[in-house]
């Protein structure tokens, strides 16, 4: 809920409406609707300039954190030194009233707030201790950093040399807060991680010089092998760590909720990735509601495309027949830029303002498309020259059916999360707000980015809209499997079947899926329950708007708001 000492009669805003485009002013005002108006004048103005102050100076001690060419610090005694500093930062955030700011002040200051709160609960409780996710872990992303390595210049060179020096103290420091864990009972489940050592081990090689380290140098000279070799020995660490000690304690039950003190952890959990206030139970109850009502439409679906048989079997068909799997990667990659590019062309119909910076398509690495994602994003750089990139999984052509790519092209690239991020990049906000990201926000966008396609007539064949409805209950089942499994404690079998028997995802995807959730509780709830809201709020307006209702204005003042948590969006 929104800290009352944010809340403030409404009649006593001091913007002029001439200041706030129409579709900015409707959210801030849904914004201010939880708001109690009881403390409104419990404290005084606060002057833009005081307000730039707190964030100014949160950024900048946000920014010590990087140590320059060096790995962040990540060991608990930082991390526990942290929250003094966090809650001086609250406390005066929380005394500022936000009269006589903007908009973007206003909600910058309420992102805040959010974040602090959220980090203070997180250092208090020590969740730290459970740092692997299954996901671009620290091992992960510093292969990735020498795979994009651009060794230019001797400062380039030097810099990349000092974070190579610098990984055994970082390595250990994350080996050092999974023992912690151990101590507390806090350790991931076995299951998780019979695909996920190899991600470790392949790096591990006898020459350094073949590593994906020692390539990024070129030809190493003695002295640069030594630090590659200490890399190298690292990963071995690592492996052996979780092979010899950490994976043996592991627990053989699914759900974090059983775990010590997993119940206040899984609710900590759903708080953070859906950012407003609600039990695992309602999320459970929505997700169950969504599966029905998608259930029904792809049932309608199916009926439209003249398949004579019961659901499974539809299913089956769709899963086994050659017509709707790529023979090639190339055929694959050139299928979705042809959906992109008629995408790229509607834009204009449902955005009145689009991002200067492009994006491209790419295939994922050999080394990671077997145990990751059908696709991800990842964002540009406009200082840096670097376009967004919609990187796509070639990997297994019989798991990544063409009827998916609509569906799964408008939510990774546009108008979902390239449009999204690279419009934010462009917009003027404090420097800390460019670091937060609310997967709610962002994954909620994107879902809801791949329904747009029926406004601009796509989908056209009944397939392609079944793979875009499919797409849709994968992420409603989300909502049904992750709090089934941390919350209700269903086995990862369980988890399997009423994924397989509600979805045309591929059995590869759903074990792979499955997998994820029981690694990473809670992150996946944010994908429908953020769309959910977004579509909620649209469909208000239509109501209360009617003839009037502009969708480009719509879409450009969710966009414009930057990324927030939903409480902001919706006022929850």
């Amino acid at each position: 809920m929104f800290s009352e000492a944010f809340c403030f009669p409404a009649s006593r805003i001091q913007h002029p409406a001439s200041r706030i485009p129409p579709m900015s002013r409707l959210l801030f005002l849904l914004l201010l609707v939880s708001c109690s108006p009881r403390l409104a004048d419990v404290v005084g103005p606060t002057t833009p300039s005081e307000l730039n102050t707190i964030f100014e100076e949160y950024h900048e001690y946000t920014r010590t954190f990087s140590r320059g060419d060096s790995l962040a610090i990540v060991s608990a005694e930082f991390q526990q030194a942290q929250i003094p500093q966090l809650r001086s930062f609250l406390n005066r955030i929380s005394s500022a009233s936000l009269r006589n700011t903007t908009l973007t002040d206003s909600l910058s200051a309420l992102v805040l707030a959010h974040e602090l709160r959220d980090q203070i609960e997180y250092l208090e409780n020590e969740y730290y201790v459970l740092p692997l996710t299954g996901w671009f872990d620290y091992h992960t992303t510093f292969v990735n950093s020498a795979l994009s390595a651009r060794l230019t210049t001797s400062a380039d060179t030097l810099a990349y040399l000092t974070r190579l020096s610098d990984f055994p103290r970082l390595n250990r420091e994350y080996i050092d807060l999974m023992r912690r864990g151990m101590s507390l009972g806090l350790v991931r489940p076995k299951i998780v991680f019979n695909d996920y050592l190899p991600t470790i081990a392949t790096h591990i090689t006898e020459n350094p010089a073949d590593s994906p380290w020692g390539k990024a140098l070129g030809e190493p000279n003695p002295a640069q092998l030594e630090l590659v070799k200490g890399v190298v020995d690292e990963y071995q660490y690592l492996l052996d760590f979780l092979t010899d000690e950490y994976i043996p304690v592991a627990s053989d039950v699914s759900g974090i909720r059983a775990v010590p003190g997993g119940e206040e952890y899984y609710r900590y959990l759903v708080r953070h990735h859906v950012t407003f206030d609600i039990t695992p139970d309602s999320v459970h109850a929505i997700g169950l509601r969504e599966v029905k009502r998608i259930r029904d439409e792809m049932q309608e679906v199916m009926r439209q495309t003249g398949f004579e048989g019961d659901f499974s079997a539809f299913l089956e068909f769709l899963r086994t027949d050659p017509q709707f799997y790529a023979k090639t990667p190339d055929e694959l990659m050139m299928r979705t830029a042809y959906v992109l590019k008629k995408m790229d062309g509607q834009l204009p119909q449902l955005f009145g303002r689009l991002p200067r910076l492009p994006y491209g398509i790419i295939q994922i690495p050999d080394y990671l498309a077997p145990r990751t994602a059908t696709a991800y994003y990842s964002q540009g750089s406009p200082e840096g020259h670097r376009a967004g990139n919609y990187a796509v999984n070639t990997y297994d052509l019989p798991s990544r059916p063409i009827y998916e790519i609509e569906a799964l092209s408008y939510h990774e690239a546009v108008p979902g999360h390239h449009l999204q991020i690279a419009l934010a990049q462009e917009l003027e906000l404090p420097a800390f707000r460019r670091r937060i990201a609310f997967t709610a926000y962002t994954e909620g966008w994107a879902l809801y980015s791949e329904r747009l396609g029926l406004d601009v007539g796509f989908y056209s064949d009944p397939y392609s809209n079944f793979g875009r409805l499919s797409y849709e209950m994968w992420r409603a089942l989300r909502l049904v499997v992750d709090t089934g499994i941390h919350w209700y404690g269903w086995t990862k079998e369980d988890a399997i079947e009423y994924m397989s028997v509600n979805s045309a995802l591929s059995m590869h995807n759903i074990h792979s899926e499955v997998t994820r959730y029981i690694f990473w509780p809670g992150q996946s709830l944010a994908y429908k329950m953020g769309e959910i809201h977004i579509r909620q709020l649209r469909e208000q307006m239509q109501v209360e708007q009617g003839d009037k209702f502009d969708i480009r204005k719509f879409h450009d003042a969710i966009l414009g708001t930057g990324n927030i948590p939903l409480q902001l969006v919706t006022g929850k």
